[in-house]
């Protein structure tokens, strides 16, 4: 949740750092949203390996002509990240999501997948979804299908966690051998957790 790395990606799923794209984000006061542009949107996805640079840049190109399809896109990414968010801190939680969320989910679930298709590799089949750089939207199917797959994964869910730091409010996917991440970086709450008992200790 470093304020000198906005793009500090430590979830270990890419719908956990989608998820985190938001600093502080339990905190009134200092509660930061990164997505404050189509633009950030984009910039966040490059460096998330969403887009490739020159997607990036025909997605730009395509906003400029289109401003307010873009505006759009923006609200619509930000508005399915916070119902990620909402699901799967009800997931860490051991709860379960609200049924509103999940029907908002599957919308999104039914609208996209519309594009998947099968294309075949070099000894197989995949399944992926069909870009064009005439959607402005194109880079949130990878993501949702990033949500998917772990919502499905059943014995992944018991690793999804939520910091414990004071209002981080980060999610990430514990990959620790014997699942006891508490921290969304050692570096960061860790640290801060750290300093804390030490003063109280020395107090």
């Amino acid at each position: 949740m470093s304020e000198t790395n906005p793009y500090m990606m430590v979830g270990e799923r890419l719908c956990m750092d989608f998820i985190n794209t938001v600093s502080w984000r339990e905190s009134s006061e200092k509660r930061r949203d990164w997505f404050t542009s189509y633009e950030k949107l984009v910039d966040w996805c490059i460096h998330a390996e969403v887009l490739t640079g020159q997607q990036a840049k025909a997605l730009l190109l395509k906003a400029e002509e289109k401003p307010d399809e873009s505006e759009e896109v923006l609200k619509e990414a930000i508005e399915m990240r916070e119902v990620m968010y909402r699901i799967f801190k009800c997931i860490s939680k051991e709860t379960s999501p609200h049924p509103l969320d999940l029907e908002r989910f599957n919308q999104s679930v039914s609208f996209f997948y519309q594009t998947l298709h099968v294309t075949p590799e070099e000894d197989h089949f995949t399944l992926k979804f069909k870009y064009t750089e005439k959607n402005l939207d194109s880079m949130l199917p990878p993501i949702l299908q990033s949500a998917v797959d772990l919502l499905v994964s059943k014995d992944d869910l018991e690793r999804v966690k939520q910091c414990e730091g004071d209002a981080c409010g980060w999610l990430f996917f514990d990959t620790s051998r014997n699942r006891s991440r508490r921290w969304c970086s050692m570096a960061d709450c860790g640290n801060r957790a750290k300093a804390r008992r030490f003063y109280q200790k020395e107090k």
